[in-house]
């Protein structure tokens, strides 16, 4: 009855606090917008729409379709020293979480490709949450020495600069923390083999997440993995960049690449369905960084942000259909799974 009364309570202050962030989420994309909308003049950029080299758009779309493959074919590696995901379940799933943060606010997809993988692939939940978590730790890393790298090719202004410094900062201490804490279980595991299977006074969610870093930054399969994780941005800059070049945009390869560093920022806050809103935001501070034209980057921002987003409507919801799933029960499972996981991880 207790357990009830717990899980219960559990789930009232998670429905809350979903609550609480979704409101969140549409309040910051409401505010986006109508800064953005100050400087959108609808006939001037349905002119530039017209006249966009739709060569460039296609190929700017395969680029960033091509970007979620090489997502897959990472996650495949970092999920390799708990079973073997093949690449296509692996494809099936990210793309469907991609279709999932269409949708719905406050990017689900995670979540939802966590439990398609580990529903074909039977491995837990929360060991494919986890490798998330680590695919999130790689992209910060590589984001930061990627801002780094441009700084050398492009001028920023000096907000930027500090902002690249405190995420440089942030970046090494994390870092730091995750190798000492892989570390003290490799050392630990030596001294006491049988302290993953429960012979030790940590609690049992924290020691099953350090068991899983364990297991996924000391596996041979960590490194391509990690070499992979340089292919996603890479992609996903030169599908920006012939973005900029279809709408005559006058950017270079690297201020595109700064311009996507700033958006993938920006967006990884509570966020309405689809970014819309972040999306426009924050690719308007990274193009002005670059191009003082202030019409011209708002309309340029809602013009990306369609042409990239309108492949994943069809490939999302066609591996939303390979996966057995509907609209309705992917909404079910995002709410369930947190709690599943968590009573998962109490009774363990």
């Amino acid at each position: 009855m207790e357990r009830v009364q717990e899980l219960a309570t559990a789930s009232q202050r998670g429905s809350q606090k979903s609550r609480i962030l979704r409101i969140l989420g549409y309040g910051l994309a409401s505010i986006c917008l109508v800064w953005v909308l100050r400087d959108f003049h609808i006939v001037k950029t349905m002119r530039d729409f017209v006249h966009a080299d739709w060569r460039w758009v296609v190929l700017g779309m395969g680029f960033d379709v091509l970007s979620y493959v090489v997502q897959a074919v990472r996650w495949k590696f970092l999920l390799t020293p708990f079973g073997k995901v093949r690449l296509a379940t692996a494809t099936r799933a990210v793309y469907a979480g991609l279709f999932a943060n269409l949708v719905f606010p406050l990017r689900p997809g995670e979540v939802l490709r966590s439990y398609i993988v580990s529903n074909s692939q039977d491995i837990s939940v929360g060991r494919v949450l986890g490798s998330v978590g680590v695919e999130r730790l790689i992209d910060l890393v590589i984001a930061t020495a990627s801002l780094g790298v441009a700084s050398l090719f492009v001028e920023l202004d000096r907000s930027l600069k500090r902002a690249a410094n405190i995420l440089g900062v942030v970046t090494l201490v994390l870092v730091g923390i995750i190798v000492l804490l892989i570390l003290y279980l490799e050392i630990r595991l030596g001294k006491d083999p049988d302290l993953a299977s429960g012979r030790h006074h940590i609690p049992s969610r924290f020691m099953g997440a350090l068991v899983g870093l364990h297991a996924m930054g000391t596996a041979p399969s960590f490194y391509p993995a990690v070499l992979t994780s340089i292919g996603i941005p890479a992609c996903q800059v030169f599908g920006l960049w012939a973005m900029m070049r279809a709408y005559r945009l006058p950017l270079s390869f690297m201020a595109a690449l700064v311009v996507l560093l700033v958006i993938n920022l920006g967006v990884s806050l509570p966020n309405a369905p689809a970014n819309v809103g972040a999306y426009q935001f924050f690719c308007m501070v990274g193009v002005n960084i670059f191009y003082s034209d202030k019409s011209g980057a708002a309309g340029f921002a809602f013009f990306a942000w369609a042409a990239l987003n309108l492949p994943f409507l069809f490939l999302g919801f066609a591996a939303l259909l390979r996966s057995g799933m509907s609209v309705r029960t992917i909404r079910e499972k995002v709410t369930a799974l947190p709690r599943q996981v968590s009573s998962t991880s109490s009774a363990s």
